[in-house]
């Protein structure tokens, strides 16, 4: 579980992101799943758009995408989900405590 600090901190790291996934009319499946877990390997910290023709809610997918993913939920905001996941091999962020 993410503190408070520690999302403050991924938040003004990913101002600066573009998204690399989009969730439109098909939703969420397992292998946007995984490849979002791919990436979340490679990056740490990504960024997800959810299209206006998406049929559910943005707090739906990022609970489904994050649990998936075994990711943390850094912030929705607008159409946008941040992601954080630490890597296993290829650490690049450095947290507050």
């Amino acid at each position: 579980m993410l503190t408070g600090k520690q999302k403050r901190f991924l938040r003004s790291k990913a101002h600066h992101l573009d998204s690399i996934f989009q969730v439109g009319k098909g939703g969420v499946n397992e292998n946007m799943i995984k490849q979002i877990d791919d990436a979340l390997e490679k990056r740490e910290l990504i960024k997800v758009s959810v299209l206006q023709n998406c049929e559910e809610d943005r707090h739906d997918v990022a609970a489904k995408i994050s649990e998936g993913a075994r990711a943390e939920l850094v912030q929705v905001i607008g159409h946008t989900i941040v992601l954080y996941k630490e890597s296993k091999e290829n650490k690049q962020l450095v947290m507050p405590s």
